[in-house]
């Protein structure tokens, strides 16, 4: 007894001598190349532990609905300001953001693709070419078919579509040669092996996919959870996000 009643006293008074928290992030896979290593920079030098596990941002909002106990996401913009709204979030902030481009495997030649008319005919004098299915319901695959479909070259593109869920599976087909072209996000590119960034899309078809992150309301490591925040966009953060092909926030004045 006295063991059980000591051994409940140490762990009171780690507790309150300030020991590191574990704060669990739930993040877009899309974010994972520059998160991983933020997250271990911020659990070397915090003190707390950042425990991060990435998934679709539906999927993410799903384990939420089930109650699944979380204290920071970082999300699209436009899902994080939806959560805001409805009250489950703090301290929502945008984090960083990626464009839209071409991928190509490595040793390859880039195509021109600077201008409309240039990409078009990259397009069309492709073998084949890997870009998110619309089927799938991923917003940019809806998107890039229209303006296939805005283009005239619908028909031609897609008798050689190699179409995929997301954009590491459109990256991961470019690299074993499965398509010669994939369009998808830079920071997808950038972060995997065997491929590389032929260029940004042209205008007017260049997108951005906005990032921020927010606190969830129910958290139990707040302290932890803001300096986690604070620590996504460090002047250190920023350098990696910069790295893995992201384009980061202004700093808030």
């Amino acid at each position: 007894m006295l063991r059980s009643i000591l051994g409940v006293l140490i762990t009171v008074m780690a507790a309150t001598a300030g020991e590191g928290a574990e704060v669990k992030i739930l993040a877009a896979l899309a974010v994972q190349g520059a998160l991983g290593p933020i997250g271990a920079n911020f659990s070397r030098d915090s003190g707390h532990t950042a425990q991060i596990a990435y998934s679709t941002v539906g999927a993410i909002r799903q384990r939420l609905a089930a109650h699944e106990r979380a204290d920071v996401v970082i999300l699209t913009a436009d899902a994080v300001e939806d959560m805001d709204r409805k009250g489950q979030l703090s301290d929502p902030t945008p984090v960083a953001a990626t464009r839209t481009g071409v991928a190509i495997r490595d040793g390859a030649a880039a195509p021109a693709i600077a201008t409309i008319e240039q990409f078009r005919a990259a397009l069309l004098a492709a073998r084949s070419v890997a870009y998110t299915d619309p089927k799938s319901g991923g917003a940019f695959g809806t998107y890039f078919a229209g303006e296939l479909d805005r283009m005239g070259i619908a028909q031609a593109i897609n008798a050689k579509a190699v179409l995929r869920r997301g954009s590491h599976e459109i990256v991961a087909a470019v690299a074993k040669g499965e398509a010669e072209l994939g369009v998808t996000f830079i920071s997808t590119i950038v972060s995997t092996p065997g491929v590389k960034v032929a260029g940004p899309l042209p205008p007017p078809l260049l997108g951005t996919e906005r990032f921020s992150a927010g606190l969830l309301v129910d958290t139990t490591t707040r302290d932890a959870a803001t300096a986690f925040l604070a620590a996504l966009r460090s002047p250190a953060s920023n350098a990696i996000w910069t790295a893995a092909g992201f384009e980061t926030a202004p700093t808030r004045p």
